[in-house]
């Protein structure tokens, strides 16, 4: 097929992936023996490539820099990335969520950096708009947003509140025909880069969590100011900062959904969105494998390869076993979804077993490299500072057990 030529040669040809992308939107069920279609394989190749040949070399420097890999977004853009599963006549690639996955896995081995800001363009910034928006709303902040030169960033989180996600503090009142945002938003990931954001407000505090809604905000814009970059543990090569609203006004009809809708767009972005963090911790943990692996072939003791030792074989025999099955969970979820049906367990469920797979694998492979592994010299100490997020971002490890534990109990009454 000719779609398949086209992916082989995307990496010099970026364009030619983009159109392969539509051509194989379609393609979007797994075989019963749980292996991919021959089209998602070959996704998977093409952004492995890009990963190897495009992130992993500047990884290094743009996480010690803490620079924004404005190229590369932009390369991203250009494969077809940045607008995964958003519609061809918006500008999007019109894929399936299977595919968003298997590609965040891939540019995350090569990048976890890369791979967070991808997540929360893609997750977080388009898909409550892709759901919610009306055809204005997406011509205006979803059509230009698919091609890595504009990305968003999704304002929830503030900082007297994270899990506790219905306890907004920052409120919209109605003024004519304007809103008017007063508050603090916190950890934003993409805060610097941002043109636009979608933002949570109190709109009726008698309601509570019912009282919330959801905004579409303009990046810069007056009464919207950044606060200074958060200095991380790791994935610094994004950013991350607060929001901050001072009688910031926006017109009317920004408002995302029917007001008091906030709550529910928020959880259901969030459900989604912890397919994405899943893959990212997947694409982590199996850096973190590629990176043990090589080097224990390569290091000599007591006369051999230390691969040859059972107690190195033991780690990587575990290491393997646990990203084959948050592979498993990730792609089950997103399978799920692109079916239709209920998937907020299972990404639950992916997002929890693969995030502390990140962390484990990154701990064994630094392990195996010894005192080699904690130096910046090799890549497993950055893939250990990357790995500890994705336990915390998008729900922690806490919340995931109380999802899951919800939803099991249900299926029991």
């Amino acid at each position: 097929m000719n779609c398949f030529l086209n992916l082989s040669r995307s990496v010099q040809r970026p364009n030619g992936l983009l159109r392969s992308l539509k051509q194989i939107r379609s393609a979007s069920v797994l075989a019963d023996n749980d292996q991919l279609p021959d089209t998602h394989q070959m996704l998977r190749k093409t952004c492995a490539e890009f990963a190897a040949n495009e992130l992993k070399p500047i990884a290094h420097d743009i996480d010690k820099e803490k620079r924004y890999p404005t190229e590369q977004v932009k390369k991203m853009g250009d494969l077809g990335l940045m607008g995964m599963d958003i519609p061809e006549q918006y500008s999007g690639a019109g894929m399936d969520y299977l595919a968003y996955a298997i590609a965040m896995e891939e540019i995350s081995r090569g990048c976890a950096s890369a791979g967070v800001i991808m997540s929360a363009h893609n997750s977080l910034y388009l898909g409550p708009i892709k759901a919610w928006g009306n055809d204005a709303q997406l011509e205006q902040y979803v059509k230009p947003f698919t091609g890595g030169t504009k990305v968003g960033c999704f304002a929830l989180s503030e900082p007297g509140n994270g899990s506790d996600a219905g306890a907004a503090s920052t409120t919209a009142r109605l003024d004519g025909d304007h809103w008017v945002l007063n508050g603090t938003k916190a950890w934003i990931t993409n805060s610097y880069e941002a043109s636009a954001t979608v933002v949570f407000a109190t709109t009726d505090k008698a309601q509570k969590h019912k009282g919330i809604s959801a905004f579409i905000v303009p990046m810069p814009t007056p009464g919207l100011t950044l606060g200074k970059k958060e200095d991380k543990l790791g994935i610094k090569a994004s950013s991350t900062a607060n929001l901050i609203f001072e009688d910031c006004r926006i017109p009317k009809e920004n408002l995302l959904g029917e007001p008091g809708f906030g709550f529910k767009i928020a959880m259901t972005t969030l459900d989604a969105g912890r397919i994405g963090i899943g893959a990212q911790g997947l694409g982590i943990a199996q850096a973190s494998l590629d990176c043990a692996i090589a080097y224990a072939k390569d290091r000599q003791a007591f006369g051999s390869p230390i691969n040859k030792l059972q107690a190195v074989q033991f780690k990587l025999s575990d290491m393997a076993c646990r990203i084959e099955a948050s592979r498993l969970l990730v792609w089950r979820a997103a399978r799920l979804k692109d079916a239709g049906h209920n998937f907020i367990k299972e990404a639950a469920m992916a997002k929890l077993f693969a995030s502390e797979t990140a962390t484990y694998a990154a701990h064994q492979a630094m392990q195996v490299l010894g005192g080699m592994g904690y130096v910046s010299d090799m890549p497993a100490e950055r893939h250990y500072r990357d790995a500890r997020i994705t336990e915390i971002y998008e729900g922690t490890s806490e919340i995931q057990r109380l999802v899951i534990a919800g939803r099991l109990l249900k299926e029991y009454d």
